[in-house]
């Protein structure tokens, strides 16, 4: 007597038993996700392990640093962006954090370059540094940011003359650290003034190898020196 012929599956049969093999494991990883993935959980733990003023207030770096957390930077003849999320006012006097002191503040104006081809636009960006001893706070919002070009005596542009809307923010700074702000303002390399905010042919800055200068104001505290660039 032979042996009964086994009849052979059609490959869509196979096809279906893959898809319902694939369908299982894709439920198992499903299930190890949703075990092991829980971002609330994380960021309550993450609160709980950093301070607020660490977390939300820029990272301690060396005086030299310029990758801490930004601060506060306005777009072009618009500085009034909206400010980082930082320690509130009333979470700083709770922690029992003075104001800054302004001799213990030192403020320095950045520029990207030393020298801007023709048509390149200087980018300026603003450095604060903590000397004190301790922690404080500070209004580094665009209500107290000021940056000024000039050339000589001959005042080019300031960013407060076409600002709207500006806004406090006020940080924690520990002490000996350095911050910056992360997103620079764009000078146009043209002259400003409240009443030529809306026009688009305002006064050009010269090149062949101009020279100007930056100052910043922030918080109340200016800058001790200005910062030197050319245009060509």
């Amino acid at each position: 007597m032979s042996d009964p012929v086994r009849r052979r599956h059609s490959p869509a049969v196979y096809r279906r038993r893959r898809l319902v093999l694939l369908l299982a494991v894709l439920l198992v990883i499903a299930g190890i996700v949703l075990l092991v993935w829980q971002p609330w959980n994380a960021r309550a733990a993450e609160t709980e392990r950093t301070p607020a003023s660490a977390a939300s207030s820029p990272t301690p770096a060396p005086s030299d640093s310029l990758d801490a957390s930004p601060l506060p930077s306005p777009p072009a003849d618009d500085p009034a962006a909206d400010a980082p999320v930082a320690d509130a006012p009333d979470e700083a006097e709770a922690a029992g954090i003075a104001e800054c002191e302004r001799s213990a503040i030192e403020v320095t104006g950045l520029t990207d370059k030393t020298s801007y081809a023709a048509g390149e636009k200087p980018q300026l960006t603003i450095s604060l540094t903590n000397t004190g001893a301790e922690a404080c706070t500070l209004n580094v919002g665009t209500t107290t940011q000021v940056f000024t070009i000039s050339s000589g005596d001959d005042v080019w542009w300031r960013s407060t003359d076409c600002q709207t809307e500006p806004s406090d923010q006020t940080v924690t700074i520990d002490a000996g650290q350095s911050v910056t702000s992360v997103t620079p303002l764009t000078w146009d390399r043209t002259r400003s003034s409240v009443s030529t905010c809306g026009e688009t042919d305002r006064q050009t800055a010269p090149g062949g190898g101009a020279s100007f200068h930056l100052r910043v104001s922030i918080g109340g505290v200016d800058s001790s020196e200005s910062t030197q660039f050319l245009l060509y």
